[in-house]
């Protein structure tokens, strides 16, 4: 078997309705749905057949007992120290809009277990809440600095989330250091305008390109689609057209596909997409941008198989 991708951060449970509130002592309708960032992503590679190790954190907790159940049954492997029976498994209350879209409220603990690089591990992404709340933030960011002279790539999803970081100029200033020693990072459109607010996307894009390692940046516009711009290439990709269920997920199912495309194409690990073109960058692109689309015409965060992908779109 194949060196797993390694993702890591947060695992938890996202609760979603309107009476998400009484959820835990079990007196409302809202569900209890496994869920997360790294969760999301790494469900999201298992389901395209990647090899994928998960570094979160979760208790033994009728939650943590949900969690554990999800990620096994889809084939991710946990990290040693990722299961703790002492730790209460953390939630985010979801409210959906009249369009689908989530907004989360969360009460979370981010304090990772010992980082290590699986051997022959050809990518680590992490970033969302991971990258933000201590004490787990630091032991990423000196995690990828130990392993920045390895043969492998690092892409990374800041993710913006103002519950955590209501501050627009320190949380960019953490992306923008974090960015630093990553191969690929990927935001959306409403990332920017936290972030960045006023600046183009190309711009921004621009921003993360002058850090010597970062070699690509993909920026996702929901329903039109996503820009890719890497060292003297720029792709636009647009977004087919669907009936959105929700959005839920979307976004992660989006940058596990893109992992899954990028190292389909053998552009990861000692390559650190050195040498991208136009043509890898716009074909992994559109194949993420798929996946997002078909996670959307599903409750939540439902990622597709590689041939649910290839049933729907084709190769």
């Amino acid at each position: 078997m194949s060196a797993p991708v390694l993702v890591i951060g947060e695992a938890l449970v996202d609760i979603v309705g309107p009476a998400a509130k009484t959820a835990r002592n079990g007196n409302g309708k809202a569900k209890a749905i496994p869920g997360g960032f790294a969760a999301n992503v790494a469900v999201g590679l298992a389901r395209m057949g990647v090899p994928t190790e998960l570094v979160a954190r979760f208790g033994t907790d009728p939650y943590g007992d949900l969690l554990g159940s999800h990620l096994f049954g889809n084939g991710v492997q946990l990290a040693p120290g990722t299961v703790d029976p002492g730790f209460r498994t953390s939630t985010a209350t979801a409210t959906l809009d009249s369009d689908g879209v989530a907004t989360y409220k969360f009460d979370m603990t981010w304090d990772p277990p010992e980082l290590s690089l699986p051997r022959g591990c050809p990518a680590i992404h992490t970033g969302s809440i991971a990258m933000m709340l201590e004490p787990g933030a630091t032991a990423i960011r000196e995690f990828l600095k130990s392993v920045a002279d390895q043969p492998v790539t690092v892409t990374l999803d800041p993710n913006a989330r103002p519950a955590i970081t209501p501050d627009p100029v320190v949380a960019w200033s953490a992306v923008r250091e974090l960015a630093a020693w990553a191969d690929l990072v990927k935001l959306s459109d409403e990332d920017c305008e936290f972030f960045r607010p006023g600046v183009s996307l190309d711009d921004i894009a621009e921003e993360l390109l002058t850090a010597d390692r970062t070699q690509c940046v993909v920026i996702t516009r929901g329903g039109h689609g996503a820009l890719g711009v890497g060292r003297g290439v720029r792709v636009e990709v647009p977004a087919p057209a669907i009936e959105v269920v929700d959005t839920v997920g979307a976004g992660d199912s989006l940058m596990a596909a893109l992992i899954a495309g990028l190292l389909a194409r053998g552009l990861l690990g000692e390559r650190r997409l050195a040498g991208l073109t136009a043509e890898d960058l716009r074909d992994a692109v559109d194949y993420a941008v798929k996946a997002a689309a078909i996670t959307c015409t599903r409750h939540g965060a439902d990622p597709p198989t590689a041939a649910e992908h290839t049933e729907k779109w084709g190769s």
